[in-house]
């Protein structure tokens, strides 16, 4: 039995990207890249698919970066009051 070939990921977004912008049909990518056209229908489908959540994860990757940075922060002003008021007890102001 032969073995599946593989293709890299950067290979297959070219294709797709190929494939959706449209100026080759299906038929012409495949034999210029010698691919079985079913294999360019599902990566360009895979493709519209995905491009919605590449720019939902990035909204909500810089929505959590801003938490984490505001829990670092408050935890810096916490310290800050804790050290200032120890200060304070320690010079009697």
């Amino acid at each position: 039995m032969a073995k599946r070939r593989t293709y890299p990921a950067d290979l297959k977004a070219k294709i797709a990207l190929e494939a959706l912008r449209g100026d080759e049909t299906i038929a012409q990518l495949a034999s210029r890249y010698n691919i079985h056209p079913n294999l360019i229908t599902n990566w360009k489908r895979q493709a519209q698919e995905g491009l919605s959540d590449i720019f939902a994860r990035s909204s909500k990757r810089r929505d959590t970066s801003r938490e984490v940075e505001i829990q670092q922060l408050r935890a810096k002003i916490g310290e800050l009051l804790i050290e200032r008021d120890f200060l304070a007890k320690v010079f009697d102001r």
